[in-house]
């Protein structure tokens, strides 16, 4: 038995790289169509195209570390359902990736030079998370939804008001992201304490400052 269990952490492992290999190096594929496509396409002022490509890269990042926390924590979740719900949550994250992902290609851009480094320092959080346990990685999944819905309407109130197609798809983002909140707290009542909360917005701080410039 202890070699299999040995089998399948390496086994997890392995998906667990070679999902890192197509977040951060292969272009994603939605399984939904992008909320952009057949909206008009507004020509937006040399100044705006450059704010909503920094601004989109900043979402496409926040994308790659929601990846690498969701494949973090199924790793080490420790219930058959929660490694499930990780896994779904991942998938529709997916769709968001490949949204940005082509909106920047739109707009004339490139996803940030430091998406590998926060795939894994990411992937490292998830892990430890799961670690904690299953109700704690719960409460951590919904707080983290929780607060992307608050970051994307910022960044949805930064973006140039020509951007429709920007705009649409973070909107249907911030709708995807409070279904996934919903659903981690229908998994557990606990919550995380204030220290951690700001912790965990003190790292999203540094992942939009770093990946808005690079």
């Amino acid at each position: 038995m202890h070699v299999n269990r040995n089998n399948n952490l390496v086994d997890h492992l392995i998906i667990g790289l070679d999902n890192m290999m197509r977040t951060v190096a292969a272009p994603a594929q939605s399984a939904r169509s992008s909320p952009a496509d057949g909206r008009d396409a507004h020509e937006l002022l040399p100044h705006d195209a450059i704010e909503s490509r920094r601004l989109m890269r900043v979402n496409h990042t926040g994308e790659v570390c929601a990846q690498a926390l969701y494949q973090g924590q199924s790793l080490t979740a420790r219930n058959s359902k929660l490694r499930e719900t990780f896994r779904e949550a991942a998938e529709e994250e997916n769709d968001h990736l490949a949204w940005c992902q082509e909106r920047i290609t739109n707009l004339g851009g490139k996803t940030s030079r430091l998406n590998p480094l926060f795939y894994a320092g990411s992937f490292a959080i998830g892990a430890a998370a799961g670690l904690a346990g299953d109700k704690t990685s719960a409460a951590f999944l919904a707080e983290t939804e929780h607060q992307v819905v608050e970051h994307l309407g910022r960044q949805i109130e930064k973006l140039p008001s020509e951007d429709v197609q920007s705009r649409v798809i973070l909107e249907q983002m911030r709708e995807d992201e409070a279904k996934h909140a919903s659903t981690a707290e229908s998994v557990t009542t606990e919550r995380l304490s204030e220290p951690v909360q700001n912790a965990m917005r003190a790292a999203s701080k540094v992942m939009v400052g770093l990946s808005y410039w690079l």
